[in-house]
C-alpha cells in the first residue's frame, strides 16, 4: 500500500488533505501535537497517528520510521506550521518569537523532507512532496514578520528539493494558499472578513481547507505528475494587481 505522510494533520488543510488521500486509496501517518482522541473523523479509513513535535529530531524520526513500517512510502505533505504567539511589529519581533516559528515551519520541514526524500531514494520508485507554504512568502505582513519569513524559506526548499530530485522521479512543488478559514485565521476573523467585503480577494469569498487539498491530491496522484519545483497560488485571485 502506497503511504502518505501529513503534517498538521489534527485540523483545517492538514485535515482534510489527509481525508481526501485516505479516500483516495492511501494509507495516511499523519502527527500532530495533540493527543490522538482529539483527532476524530478518521474511523474506518486507513489512518495512523502519530503524536509528535515538527521542530523535534526524535519526532520526525519516530514519524518516518513508523511510516516505512507501513509500507512504500509515496506522498509526503508538510502541512504543519505555526504562526508567532504575539503579532509585534517587525522593529519589535523577539529572536524568542523568530526561533520558534522557524523552528516548526522552515527547519522542521526542512529536515523531515531530508529525510523523507532519503527513503524514497532508497526505495527508487519516486515520490510527491508537497509543501504548504503561503501568500505570505511574497507579501508583507510587518506584524508577522517571521512568518512571512518562515513561509520564503519554504519556497526554497521547494525549488532546492525539487532539483535535487529530479532525477530520482520524485516531484517536489509548493502551493500557496490565501486567506483559509482555518484554526490559525479564526482569532483574525474580523479583520478579514472586513478585508474580503472590501474587495481584497477577487472571487469573494473566504478560502476553504478542501480548495487546497483538491490540489494536494492532484499534485500526489499523478495529475499533475510533468509539474515540479513549481507553485500553485491558491488565494481567490489575491495575488493580482489591480488598478
Amino acid at each position: 500500500m502506497k503511504i502518505a505522510i501529513v503534517t498538521g494533520v489534527a485540523g483545517g488543510i492538514g485535515k482534510e488533505s489527509a481525508l481526501q488521500l485516505c479516500r483516495a486509496g492511501f494509507h495516511v501517518v499523519g502527527m500532530d501535537v495533540i493527543d490522538a482522541e482529539r483527532v476524530p473523523g478518521f474511523e474506518n479509513l486507513n489512518f495512523t497517528y502519530v503524536k509528535g513535535d515538527l521542530s523535534s529530531v526524535a519526532s520526525r524520526e519516530e514519524l518516518v520510521e513508523v511510516a516505512t513500517q507501513k509500507g512504500e512510502l509515496a506522498a509526503l505533505i508538510n502541512v504543519a506550521g505555526v504562526a508567532p504567539k504575539v503579532r509585534a511589529d517587525i522593529l519589535e519581533m523577539t529572536e524568542e518569537s523568530y526561533d520558534y516559528v522557524m523552528g516548526i515551519n522552515t527547519k522542521g520541514t526542512l529536515f523531515l523532507t531530508q529525510a523523507v526524500a532519503n527513503q524514497m531514494v532508497k526505495q527508487g520508485k519516486g515520490g510527491s512532496i508537497v509543501n504548504i507554504s503561503s501568500c505570505s512568502a511574497y507579501t508583507s505582513s510587518t506584524s508577522r514578520g517571521e512568518y512571512c519569513i518562515s513561509k520564503a524559506g519554504v519556497s526554497m526548499i521547494t525549488k532546492l528539493f525539487a532539483d535535487r530530485l529530479s532525477g530520482e522521479g520524485i516531484t517536489v512543488n509548493e502551493i500557496c494558499p490565501g486567506i483559509i478559514a482555518t484554526g490559525m485565521t479564526e482569532t483574525v476573523k474580523g479583520k478579514y472578513d472586513k478585508l474580503i467585503a472590501e474587495g481584497l480577494v477577487p472571487l469573494g469569498r473566504w478560502g476553504q481547507p478542501e480548495d487546497i487539498a483538491k490540489a494536494v491530491l492532484a499534485l500526489c496522484d499523478g495529475t499533475l505528475g510533468y509539474m515540479t519545483g513549481g507553485s500553485l497560488i491558491l488565494d481567490g485571485g489575491m495575488h493580482i494587481r489591480r488598478l
